[in-house]
């Protein structure tokens, strides 16, 4: 008995024309950033082959999705909002949508939410940091489509990385410091320091501070999640313990403010007797008085260019980028300095 002819496949189309798979699905639903001749030559394999788009296809387990998984810390907070608005603007034009995931800055549960997004078969994934667990890396090691790690340079990327030298927004900060002629000044962060990014912005201010001949020993790491009480909390606890601070870089705003508000609290003169600063350049820092001092950083801007990486490979289209897309620093001078 002869044995039935084999129904062409997406794939089959794919190798015939020479693309990705992602590809051949776009050019046979028309999508309007295909570029032209590249559709054309889809639509003369998929012709040739005779083969028939099965419109229930995506939801089939083993099909590429139009997902992009983003993995973040947390979505509460305003720079992992600015950031994943960044990336959906960058995928405008596109079929692609973005699938959030959180991960708490905990590397298993980074782990285990890739494990059960990559189940979907999106068709990129987003990551913050640089830093991830052997199992991460594992689970990513037979993954095709783009892999993007934003918010970081400062390491070996998977594939690409988008963001920021958290070293080097450290050593800005500690020069600023040492310029403003502060001699003991201290360092507060939060969440244990887990986040390796937070770290390595302390690691780069204490290095600044080291070659200019000044040790950071005045330091309180707080278990808490980053808040504006954690910064409280903190800001009493290293005045507590080194009452001849006169200078403090907070890991991010929300410390900076927190320390702020219980220096005004206390009777503390900001910057008479202490001088405070931050990192990330939120909008509030703006509007507190005095204006918060801090290090802006383009989280939207970043976001843009991770969807627009991601929109131009997954549709097999020219784009120009480097493995580490590094953005610019603006040191915000304002009046806790």
């Amino acid at each position: 008995m002869q044995s039935k002819k084999r129904r062409p496949t997406l794939k089959d189309v794919a190798a015939a024309s020479g693309v990705s798979v992602i590809s051949a699905s776009r050019a046979l639903r028309g999508e309007p950033s295909m570029a032209e001749p590249l559709r054309r030559k889809v639509l003369d394999a998929a012709r040739a082959l005779g083969y028939r788009r099965n419109r229930a296809a995506g939801s089939l387990r083993g099909a590429v999705s139009e997902l992009v998984a983003v993995l973040v810390p947390s979505i509460s907070h305003q720079v992992f909002s600015e950031l994943v608005d960044g990336i959906h603007a960058g995928l405008r034009g596109s079929d692609l949508r973005v699938v959030l995931g959180m991960t708490q800055y905990d590397a298993n549960e980074e782990a285990q939410v890739l494990s059960d997004m990559l189940s979907w078969n999106p068709a990129a994934v987003v990551l913050s940091g640089v830093e991830h667990s052997a199992r991460t890396r594992e689970l990513l090691a037979d993954f095709r489509g783009p892999i993007i790690e934003v918010m970081d340079t400062d390491g070996e990327p998977i594939d690409v990385a988008v963001g920021i030298s958290q070293a080097e927004a450290g050593a800005i900060m500690a020069r600023h410091f040492l310029a403003r002629g502060y001699t003991n000044i201290g360092y507060i962060g939060a969440w244990g320091e887990r986040p390796m990014r937070s770290r390595k912005r302390r690691q780069g201010f204490e290095a600044a501070l080291a070659a200019a001949g000044q040790a950071l020993t005045r330091v309180v790491i707080r278990e808490e999640p980053s808040s504006l009480e954690t910064g409280a909390l903190g800001m009493a606890a290293l005045r507590e313990r080194h009452p001849d601070v006169d200078a403090v870089f907070l890991a991010n705003d929300d410390l900076a403010l927190g320390a702020l508000y219980w220096c005004q609290e206390q009777g503390i003169g900001v910057p008479g007797e202490i001088a405070l600063a931050g990192f990330n350049g939120l909008d509030m820092g703006r509007f507190v008085r005095p204006r918060l001092t801090t290090i802006h950083t383009s989280r939207h801007a970043m976001g843009a260019m991770t969807g627009e990486i991601i929109r131009y490979r997954c549709a097999e289209e020219p784009i120009l980028y480097r493995q580490r897309e590094k953005l610019a620093l603006s040191l915000r001078v304002g009046e806790t300095t």
